[in-house]
């Protein structure tokens, strides 16, 4: 039989109150605390934070506060920064390409809940992988859903929410977002 955690990875129905998950949780929050709290000298030890809590290539600057659920699920590219408040709700993999960048409060939640009122009450929910290319801006109050993909070099206009996949290469706004322009 499948554990929580595992029903989770796969993108089934699973319960985010399992005791395991729950430690994960906390465990990040920590971390995630950790890092909003210390000085705005105190440069190498965010960077170690960072490192032992996301999956990243290579410099990723992170303007505190960040949140996340677990860490592990994240996948940062080389050249990564994102602004002030950024939450990232990863319990599924997010993957973020190289030279990436995310404005002030933009939110990445992998996490989907039933429509059904019933079935939100059991506490049950599904996590669908994000995936975003390379070069992609999310300008400030972006939120992205789960389950999309976003091309390479697309740039998400202020306040949009992402409900679907955007193709590479184009400036995308609204709620929900859609393409507006080719960039190329």
């Amino acid at each position: 039989m499948a554990t929580e955690k595992q029903k989770m990875l796969s993108g089934e129905w699973y319960n985010p109150n399992d005791k395991k998950l729950q430690k994960l949780r906390l465990q990040a929050k920590h971390q995630c605390h950790r890092f909003g709290q210390l000085s705005p000298e105190a440069n190498s030890e965010r960077k170690a934070i960072i490192q032992q809590l996301l999956q990243v290539e290579s410099r990723a600057d992170i303007e505190p506060p960040f949140h996340c659920d677990y860490g592990f699920n994240i996948h940062l590219g080389k050249h990564f920064f994102a602004n002030h408040h950024c939450t990232i709700l990863d319990a599924a993999k997010v993957v973020v390409g190289q030279h990436c960048m995310f404005g002030p409060n933009v939110v990445i939640t992998t996490v989907n809940h039933p429509l059904s009122a019933e079935q939100r009450r059991s506490g049950i929910e599904q996590a669908k992988a994000i995936t975003i290319g390379d070069d992609v801006w999310l300008a400030a109050n972006v939120t992205v859903t789960a389950g999309v993909t976003i091309g390479s070099g697309v740039v998400v206009g202020a306040g949009s929410v992402v409900l679907g996949d955007l193709p590479a290469n184009t400036l995308c706004v609204g709620a929900p977002a859609r393409v507006v322009k080719s960039l190329v």
